[in-house]
């Protein structure tokens, strides 16, 4: 499953989940426009970072409480499954970020 990371309307970049293996890569031309990066645990770079489960700034963003039981609900989505989580409900995040869901592989 993937999805596409915006930062203010900018493609920010690609943030993927294979297994249980989450990558997020920042796009070529977001790092040649030195834009700012999503937080400081992902300062910008041409590698991708790569975890087992979702990187701490990205759970971060991912509902708590009642909106999660609900989201998890309505949409039939596990409650632990933090990525489909927030790849499904990316457009709704506070502050500058998206995230929109790109296929559902």
């Amino acid at each position: 499953m993937k999805a596409r990371v915006k930062m203010n309307g900018l493609v920010a970049g690609i943030l993927e989940r294979n297994g249980g293996t989450v990558r997020f890569q920042y796009d070529k031309a977001y790092l040649q426009l030195r834009q700012p990066a999503l937080s400081l645990s992902l300062p910008l770079r041409e590698q991708p970072y790569e975890s087992k489960g979702l990187p701490a700034y990205f759970s971060g963003l991912v509902s708590e409480g009642w909106l999660k039981r609900v989201q998890a609900t309505e949409q039939h989505i596990d409650p632990n499954d933090e990525f489909s989580l927030l790849v499904h409900n990316g457009n709704d995040l506070p502050g500058a970020v998206t995230i929109e869901l790109l296929d559902l592989s």
